[in-house]
C-alpha cells in the first residue's frame, strides 16, 4: 500500500514543466521499470537558481523529484552532491542521516520503501548527471 505522505508530496507539481533558459539538463531512464526523468537546471555562480522537471514515472519517482526540485533551489552544487551521497547510503544502513535542510526526505527514503529505491533515486541521479554537463 502506498504511503499517504508519498501521494501528498508527489501531488505538489509547482516545478513540473520545461525550463527554457536552463544551463544544465539531463534525461535518464530506469532500465528496470522504464520510468523516465528529465531535469532542467539554471545555475548561477555554482548555485541552483531554478529547477524544473518532466517525468513519465511512478508515484515514488514523482514524490522524490517534487521534493528535490523544491529543496535543491538555492543550494550549491557541493550541497546537492553531499545530499546525493546521503540518499544513496540511507537504504544501506537505514539511518536517518539527512542534513536538516534535506530532512523531508526522511518521509520517503526509508527501509519501508527499499523495494522502490531505484525509483526514489532516479531524480537524484538525473540531477547529478545534469550538474556534470552543460546544456548546449
Amino acid at each position: 500500500m502506498i504511503n499517504k505522505e508519498i501521494i501528498k508530496i508527489a501531488s505538489n507539481t509547482e516545478n513540473h514543466g520545461v525550463l527554457n533558459n536552463h544551463t544544465h539538463s539531463s534525461k535518464l531512464k530506469n532500465s528496470i521499470c522504464g520510468d523516465e526523468m528529465k531535469i532542467y537546471l539554471t545555475l548561477k555562480e555554482e548555485k541552483i537558481t531554478n529547477f524544473k522537471y518532466e517525468c513519465e514515472s511512478c508515484i515514488y519517482c514523482q514524490a522524490s523529484v517534487s521534493l528535490l526540485s523544491r529543496t535543491a533551489k538555492n543550494k550549491s552544487i557541493e550541497e546537492v552532491k553531499n545530499f546525493a551521497e546521503q540518499a544513496k547510503n540511507c537504504f544501506k544502513n537505514n539511518t536517518k542521516s539527512f542534513d536538516k535542510e534535506w530532512k523531508e526526505f526522511d518521509k520517503i527514503m526509508s527501509k519501508n520503501n527499499i523495494s522502490r529505491k531505484e525509483c526514489l533515486l532516479l531524480p537524484i541521479y538525473t540531477t547529478l548527471d545534469a550538474l556534470n554537463k552543460k546544456s548546449l
